[in-house]
């Protein structure tokens, strides 16, 4: 059945356009704008995909996008689904699937998150090195697709460890200041109490968020190689006095988004 509905997606994509990209960028809340620096050759609304949900979350536009950034050619998943807005977590992980069934070998990952690690402040950046599944499921649960990926994947490596060094490099560069951390993931939709992110940090967490942890273990199970940024877009409930709200969120992402998009561009160009 996931089989199925993965070559449906695939096979309608392919009538539109035959591009194969090695490269897979996913843009998280408020993050899209990067769109405006790509060389666009194919945008296809995901309400005309099949088995692809336009995303119900201010922020996340809802568009697969083939084009190229300083002649590399890219695919673009212009904003995601989330556990919270209630898909199950075969259709959350859908199109990261699909992007590898379309030729995508490394795949790079956006987020905006809560951050306390120390020193933070929002509007930085945190290289994502590992993760920790708190969302209480796994897009692995069920029958194992063999044709995705082996029953039991390992994930010592999650993160690419050489995607993370030229990360590095890249926001060194360009003078970005950065953290470098554990992104745990929650199911959401409330934002976390101040009890929950001393758990967190307790556990060695450094930024929280809603989303990536799915997409991370998907790309894994299919072998590709995975990079993710987090924009740390406040701060974690309890560590300022400020009450959240997503409207922060994407305030934040709007105000560093030169900064974001100048990184991706350059980091796309040394994969």
């Amino acid at each position: 059945m996931v089989l199925n509905k993965l070559q449906e997606s695939v096979s309608f994509i392919r009538t539109i356009t035959s591009a194969k990209p090695k490269i897979g960028v996913v843009l998280g809340s408020g993050l899209g704008s990067f769109v405006k620096d790509v060389e666009v050759e194919t945008t296809i609304p995901y309400k005309d995909i099949p088995h692809f949900s336009p995303p119900t979350v201010e922020g996340h536009s809802g568009n697969l996008i083939f084009g190229k950034v300083g002649g590399q050619a890219i695919v673009i998943l212009q904003g995601r689904n989330h556990f919270y807005e209630g898909h199950s977590m075969e259709s959350v992980v859908h199109p990261t699937r699909t992007l590898a069934l379309l030729g995508v070998e490394n795949l790079i990952l956006t987020n905006s998150a809560g951050g306390f690690g120390e020193n933070m402040s929002a509007g930085e950046f945190m290289i994502i090195e590992d993760h920790i599944n708190l969302m209480g499921t796994n897009p692995l649960m069920g029958p194992n697709i063999k044709e995705l990926g082996p029953r039991f994947p390992d994930m010592t490596e999650a993160y690419d460890k050489r995607m993370i060094n030229i990360m590095e490099q890249v926001l060194q560069k360009q003078g970005t200041r950065y953290h470098k951390g554990v992104y745990c993931g929650v199911s959401g939709p409330t934002y976390e109490t101040p009890s929950e992110v001393r758990y967190l940090k307790l556990i060695g967490g450094k930024a929280v968020g809603m989303s990536t942890v799915p997409e991370t273990i998907a790309a894994n199970h299919l072998g590709l190689r995975v990079a993710a940024l987090s924009c740390i877009t406040n701060l974690a409930a309890g560590i300022s006095n400020q009450k959240l709200s997503h409207d922060e969120v994407t305030e934040t992402a709007k105000r560093v988004e030169m900064q974001f998009t100048s990184f991706l561009k350059e980091f796309i160009g040394h994969i």
